[in-house]
């Protein structure tokens, strides 16, 4: 069907999948005629924050072919008793595993499994609740590190903080955000529940898994900046092009341009004095609400980049994008996910999917809100 599509049905269709790209290169473009381009454009873009997050998206794609994720959500799915556990499982699951992986690829990875597992567990009624709380889970786990999540890769660059340093900042609305999800999971009823998933045989080519994670461990020394970015760059490039190549096509390039359309836009933005006055005075010691709020409608990867060129508390932005992942559905890209998977099911009910969410974001986004005023 798509094949049949002309070349402006498909240019229409690739805009409204990839907004966030397109604007950032509208805004990008259209700044240029505010400042010319010269020589100084080179020096916007922070090409280690680039090059990482080019290394950790094909590294977890390669990670995630082998079926890593699925099985081990598979294996500790199958140990739980009542729909409780499942749910708790099927949460905690997104909320750990994105600190690592980032919040997208856990929701990639496990929405799709939680709807499955769910339906085949008679548990149609829980759908809607569980893949609300564990995009909720995968946002806020994602916090937690400096690799969760592409704005907390950027801004822990701009901090200068140590990674110790910075999990310990990050560790108390990590807890606080844990703790809502134990105590919405552990007030529902518990049903009983039959696992009767089929699991399939997989067989992950031990030696490629191996392979990834030396590599993910190249990326984590230069995110705690003992190796060099642009060895790590080379290392994981030419590993790959070896091992590889399909990995290549995996890697989400818009995502690296809307990075790329961004550092543009700011870059020239700082070279006009009357707007980068403007904005810093706008900022000054408001910088936990307005990005807080500047993620519900340009969402928080946008937030961080287009803020942080105009104060240098880095600090109160970090927590005002991650707790502004929560809210709308644009807040957090990955929101997104979760949703078209939910949307795409037979049956599927958007309109009461997006009241839960709505409610359970609302109320998580101002009990956080506070606390990071507090802390």
């Amino acid at each position: 069907m798509k094949d049949n599509m002309t070349l402006k049905e498909k240019i229409i269709a690739f805009c409204k999948k990839e907004v966030v790209f397109v604007i950032a290169v509208a805004v990008a473009i259209l700044s240029v005629f505010f400042v010319k381009p010269s020589a100084a454009y080179l020096s916007y873009p922070d090409y280690r924050v680039l090059a990482l997050l080019f290394c950790l998206m094909i590294i977890v794609a390669g990670i995630k072919e082998q079926g890593i994720f699925t099985l081990l959500g598979e294996k500790l799915t199958a140990k739980a008793k009542n729909s409780r556990q499942l749910s708790l499982l099927l949460v905690l699951l997104c909320f750990f595993s994105s600190m690592l992986i980032t919040n997208d690829v856990a929701l990639i990875t496990f929405v799709p499994f939680a709807l499955e597992l769910l339906c085949l567990s008679g548990l149609q009624e829980k759908i809607i609740k569980v893949v609300v709380l564990q995009t909720i889970a995968a946002n806020l786990g994602s916090m937690f590190t400096p690799i969760g999540n592409p704005q907390n890769l950027y801004l822990y660059g701009l901090t200068g903080m140590g990674l110790v340093e910075f999990l310990l900042y990050m560790l108390p609305l990590t807890v606080l955000s844990l703790l809502l999800l134990l105590v919405v999971i552990f007030t529902e009823k518990p049903l009983p529940v039959v696992t009767d998933l089929q699991e399939e045989e997989k067989h992950p080519d031990m030696r490629r898994v191996w392979t990834y994670i030396g590599l993910f461990l190249c990326c984590l020394l230069t995110v705690v900046h003992i190796l060099p970015w642009q060895a790590s760059f080379v290392i994981v490039f030419g590993v790959m092009l070896v091992i590889d190549r399909k990995l290549f096509a995996k890697v989400d390039y818009c995502l690296l341009g809307t990075f790329l359309g961004f550092f543009i836009f700011v870059g020239n933005m700082q070279n006009i004095p009357a707007v980068s006055t403007w904005l810093q005075s706008l900022l000054a010691g408001k910088e936990l609400l307005l990005s807080a709020l500047a993620s519900q409608v340009i969402s928080n990867v946008p937030a961080a980049m287009l803020l942080s060129g105009f104060t240098e508390e880095y600090k109160a932005l970090l927590y005002g994008v991650n707790i502004g992942g929560l809210g709308t559905l644009i807040a957090s890209l990955a929101s997104i996910i979760s949703y078209k998977f939910y949307a795409e099911m037979k049956d599927s009910r958007k309109g009461k999917y997006m009241m839960v969410f709505t409610a359970y974001n609302v109320v998580f986004f101002a009990i956080l809100l506070a606390a990071g005023f507090m802390l």
